[in-house]
């Protein structure tokens, strides 16, 4: 299993990492704003998560670590 962590401040909700995962496990959270306005990105279900790294790979920002 991996550990998704998401520096959720600096996103800008993209998307490109949700069009990304593999397992379609990411999301832009719609319930949360963060500080730069925009709705960031979460995992839904981390237990499912295989590490592969490509919404990390992805993200324009490199607000995404995986840890396996």
């Amino acid at each position: 299993m991996a550990k998704l962590t998401f520096q959720t401040d600096f996103c800008k909700g993209c998307g490109l990492c949700v069009d990304a995962c593999p397992k379609h496990l990411l999301e832009l959270a719609a319930d949360i704003i963060n500080k730069k306005g925009h709705h960031p990105a979460r995992i839904t279900d981390e237990a499912a998560c295989v590490g592969c790294a490509s919404c990390a790979i992805m993200c324009p920002d490199c607000v995404i670590r995986v840890e396996r």
